[in-house]
């Protein structure tokens, strides 16, 4: 089972500020990079070569102004080109991905310790950060077992139908969790999602008092989620979430209170290594035990 593009791709939209602060809206900025900003995103965002035409069009820019930069994206290895004269995403974005992973805290610490808890082994375990009213996956540890679920790294999802998503959100005031989800309708990816931000708000209440959240069946058909909040050394607001996803098949009583247990011992770990106060990681823990 795998949560990819066909769901993904028809909730992708873009969200606030995720795991690196924007810059103030009255910060200088240049034009000519915006534009080549919005043309990777374009190219990123299709799942298929696009020509010159086609982009003009998505970006409402001339071609003249997007023939030069198509040029320097290529030289870059940003974009290529194929026989057809289409255009995609390069190969170089991959070495970023790379510095980005290799450079990031956060990353470090999850991938160092998801792979010390045993009970975790054979299961799917993600990291997410809230980017707006969705989350956005930010690593992916596949279980071992044959039919694990898979989530892609990049990925986005609208967070009131996650664990992740409600684990951060448990962190929010209401009036912050309001004001995140806005006015946009409840579109529920299956008949047991969640159906209103009333019943969403019960369920962070019951996530905050338990330290930790559920998917049940909301984002896929089948499967089952467990998240817990993750947190930084300022403020009391979760800065990523932790969360296992299983096959809710053969799930037993047992073996669900012994992953709950486990990613919240593993947030707690998390917590710890950036630097959370005690008090904070520490319930992460006690809440596992």
């Amino acid at each position: 089972m795998s949560l990819t593009d066909p769901v993904t791709t028809r909730v992708a939209r873009r969200g606030r500020a995720g795991p690196e602060r924007a810059p103030p809206d009255d910060s200088p900025r240049v034009p000519a990079v915006d534009r080549a900003v919005r043309l990777i995103d374009t190219l990123a965002g299709s799942h298929e070569p696009l020509g010159l035409a086609e982009l003009a069009r998505r970006l409402a820019l001339p071609k003249s102004s997007l023939h030069g930069l198509l040029a320097t994206l290529v030289s870059h290895g940003l974009a290529r080109r194929n026989e057809s004269g289409e255009f995609s995403l390069g190969t170089r974005p991959l070495q970023w991905a790379d510095a980005y992973v290799a450079q990031s805290d956060i990353l470090r610490a999850f991938d160092a310790n998801a792979r010390r808890i045993d009970v975790l082994t054979a299961e799917t375990v993600m990291l997410a950060v809230l980017e707006g009213p969705e989350v956005l996956y930010l690593a992916c540890r596949p279980g071992t077992r044959p039919l694990a679920v898979n989530f892609r790294v990049g990925g986005r999802f609208p967070a009131a139908f996650t664990s992740s998503g409600k684990a951060m959100m448990s962190t929010l005031s209401e009036e912050a969790v309001r004001e995140l989800l806005g006015r946009q309708p409840f579109v529920r990816p299956t008949r047991h999602s969640v159906d209103s931000p009333v019943a969403l708000l019960r369920q962070l209440a019951l996530a905050r008092r338990h330290g930790h959240a559920t998917d049940d069946e909301e984002t896929a058909e089948g499967m089952q989620c467990f998240g817990a909040p993750v947190f930084g050394p300022r403020g009391p607001q979760a800065i990523a979430a932790v969360a296992v996803s299983v096959i809710k098949a053969g799930l037993t009583p047992h073996r669900r209170q012994e992953l709950v247990s486990a990613v919240r011992q593993l947030a707690g770990q998390l917590s710890d290594a950036l630097g959370a106060p005690p008090a904070r990681a520490d319930a992460s823990a006690a809440r596992a035990a």
